[in-house]
């Protein structure tokens, strides 16, 4: 910070001694004419009161030109008559430097990280309007492409980054190359690859390819950014089209096992409603096996509530009523069962 104050202030004070010397120059000039006519004003100008104010103003210019210092940020290229091809070959890193005035001069380059981007809205890319790329996939599907490098000079390349480009470097190198890769590498994916998991690979080959070409001109890449991609309205119409109709087919395809879980569900309730009663059967049969009596149980229970009166086959057991057994009303299952069983068949019994 110190030698870039004694850099300024220099360089201040001799602009300041210039306008000081030129007025003094002046002034005796003029006083002269006036008195002495234009010849003797001439001849003042050269005197011994002049001349030395003059080289004082002189010797604070040259030392201002040889004094130079780099910022932390910068790195210096001399331009030098004295040196081979008219550029020394080492650069200036940043700090305190001295050169020989008149003869060289000092052409500064900013080596902190830039970012340079190309994109569809005015309000974010470097040059005014619609500054996409344009390109076209594969297909033949036109996209657009707003894209970013984040990149930076080489301290050891200022040297040739100065002889190849000097201050066009951005606007003749760093823009055309980026279209020209991300055109190549958009034209060998399709529109739909472009816009799917394949939009990762896009951008990780076209940050390899340009940190090359950038290491190849003295400039470090740091990160290529593609970050954003649009699409014509034709393609994105059809795009949201593709998507409806992918969503009603899954809706479908929800509402249709829906449908089959609930077509299952039936089945297996018939299933197990079978399996039970076939369950149930077996569980009669070994019964009645076990029982044979139990059918005539279940058939007397079936009448015993209602029947007064009843006439079987001949060859069967009959049953009557008896009220005297019953005082409060008909017979009860168990009752008429039991009667059945001690009745045989014979001559009829009265009431």
């Amino acid at each position: 910070m110190i030698e870039s104050n004694i850099d300024s202030l220099l360089s201040f004070s001799a602009k300041v001694s210039w306008f000081l010397l030129t007025l003094y120059a002046l002034l005796i000039f003029v006083n002269t004419l006036w008195d002495h006519g234009p010849i003797s004003a001439l001849i003042r100008l050269f005197s011994f009161r002049v001349l030395v104010p003059f080289l004082f103003v002189v010797g604070l210019s040259l030392l201002s030109l040889a004094i130079v210092f780099i910022q932390p940020q910068e790195v210096g290229v001399v331009v030098s008559v004295l040196s081979a091809g008219g550029v020394r070959p080492q650069p200036l890193r940043a700090g305190f430097h001295w050169i020989v005035p008149l003869l060289e001069s000092d052409v500064r380059y900013p080596i902190y990280w830039q970012t340079y981007t190309m994109s569809g809205s005015p309000r974010e890319g470097n040059e005014l309007g619609d500054d996409s790329i344009r390109a076209r996939t594969s297909d033949g599907q036109e996209v657009r492409l707003d894209c970013s490098v984040i990149f930076r000079i080489d301290l050891e390349q200022a040297v040739s980054v100065h002889i190849d480009w000097q201050d066009r470097y951005i606007h003749d190198f760093v823009r055309p190359v980026m279209r020209g890769f991300v055109r190549t590498h958009v034209s060998q994916f399709t529109v739909s690859e472009v816009n799917s998991s394949k939009r990762k690979d896009l951008e990780a080959a076209l940050d390899r390819e340009l940190r090359t070409e950038f290491a190849n001109k003295g400039l470090d890449l740091d990160q290529f950014l593609l970050r954003d991609i649009t699409f014509t309205p034709e393609y994105a119409a059809s795009i949201e089209e593709k998507q409806v109709a992918l969503e009603g087919k899954q809706q479908t395809e929800y509402e249709a096992q829906q449908y089959r879980n609930l077509a299952e569900g039936r089945a297996d309730a018939i299933e197990i409603e079978a399996r039970a009663k076939a369950n149930a059967l077996k569980a009669i049969a070994e019964a009645l096996d076990k029982n044979p009596d139990l059918v005539t149980y279940e058939y007397v229970q079936k009448l015993a509530p209602n029947v007064q009166v009843m006439l079987v086959p001949n060859t069967a057991p009959f049953i009557l009523p008896l009220p005297s057994l019953t005082p409060t009303g008909p017979l009860t299952a168990t009752q008429a069962f039991t009667s059945t069983l001690m009745t045989t068949p014979g001559p009829h019994f009265r009431p």
